[in-house]
């Protein structure tokens, strides 16, 4: 754009609006929709929906920084990543697929996009079983659903055309790490930490494919975070320091997810995707006066149980990396997400969002 003068006036100020709505219109152009799936990361309220689930957050202290102040179902104190996402892209951050699953197959509200993500949900099906939606229902149940609705209502050329150009954003895998923690005694016996990986990382291959065959050509995909540092996972360290051990697990599956989306690029040629790697961004890039202690809960460190009505809370909210025992303030989101969208090399790759949404 060319330069402003201050003899210019009104002119100066239409040109930037132009060229501010010229941006908004291409990204909401370059992507009609967004198509979420994954865990509490990115759950903006589908466990709400689930009657017999202890894992929801629809309730007080969550969602106190949110529009409104009222608790949504997110586990967060404001906004998780997938609403910053949409707020970047210029589009609607995608409803809870639970609470608009009884629309009709034929009705719009599918084509601007659907979040399937569940609080709880693994790379396992096994993981917190019956207390949230599966990776794997979210896939060949939740969104098979939606792609149908979407072939009957378009076209299947056109439901085609429409996923091609829409953002799939998938964010899974830290709940197996943390239930295997949490099981360890158990876990151990039946199989090394490098098995689970591997387990986790062949499952996550098929996974993947499904999508793939089910229209997801465009992918942001969210790496593990260094879940040794949360302050559960630090709680049942005697020294309350970051669990290597956890690190280590996170770090081999991100690793893993990297290579199995490596070859999906090369197998698939229109398949193109952007990896954050949120393990090296937190503990590299991102600096808190409080890292250790969470923000809302109970307990040494308010490290006992997630965020409750009961709990106690932070007043400097910025000021603190998490929000409860494993989830990062809206702060910390925000901060991630600004890498992620135009950051580089080696923290997103081999794209940024932008790069990606654009291309």
């Amino acid at each position: 754009m060319g330069s402003c003068t201050l003899s210019s006036g009104g002119v100066c100020v239409v040109v930037v609006l132009l060229s501010l709505a010229c941006c908004l219109t291409c990204a909401r152009g370059a992507v009609p929709a967004i198509y979420v799936l994954g865990d509490s990361q990115a759950d903006v309220g589908n466990n709400n929906y689930l009657l017999h689930s202890l894992l929801k957050a629809n309730f007080p202290h969550n969602g106190i920084d949110y529009p409104g102040g009222k608790p949504t179902g997110r586990f967060s104190n404001g906004y998780n990543f997938v609403d910053l996402i949409a707020i970047s892209l210029g589009v609607p951050s995608p409803p809870p697929y639970l609470s608009i699953s009884s629309k009709p197959m034929n009705s719009s509200v599918y084509l601007k996009g659907v979040n399937f993500a569940s609080g709880g949900a693994g790379v396992s099906n096994l993981t917190n079983l019956a207390q949230c939606i599966s990776f794997d229902e979210q896939i060949e149940g939740d969104y098979h659903r939606v792609h149908e609705a979407l072939r009957k209502q378009l076209g299947i050329p056109g439901a085609k055309a429409h996923l091609a150009k829409s953002l799939f954003v998938v964010a899974i895998g830290g709940n197996d790490i943390i239930n295997d923690l949490l099981l360890s005694p158990v876990s151990e016996l039946l199989r090394s930490r490098d098995e689970i990986v591997s387990n986790l990382e062949n499952t996550l291959k098929r996974q993947m494919q499904t999508l793939y065959d089910l229209g997801m050509r465009r992918l942001f995909f969210v790496g593990i975070a260094p879940l040794g540092c949360c302050p559960l996972i630090r709680e049942l360290n005697p020294t309350k320091e970051c669990d290597a051990q956890a690190n280590y697990m996170a770090t081999r599956l991100n690793d893993a997810a990297v290579v199995l989306l490596r070859d999906m690029s090369e197998t698939h040629p229109d398949f193109t995707y952007s990896f954050f790697d949120t393990s090296t961004a937190v503990l590299q890039s991102i600096r808190y006066k409080e890292v250790k202690a969470a923000c809302c809960g109970l307990g040494d460190n308010n490290a006992m149980f997630l965020c409750s009505p009961a709990s106690v809370y932070c007043d400097n909210r910025t000021s603190y990396m998490f929000w409860d025992v494993v989830h990062p303030t809206q702060a910390t989101v925000e901060k991630l997400m600004k890498i992620a969208f135009d950051g580089s090399a080696p923290l997103v790759s081999p794209k940024n969002i932008k790069q990606l949404t654009e291309s």
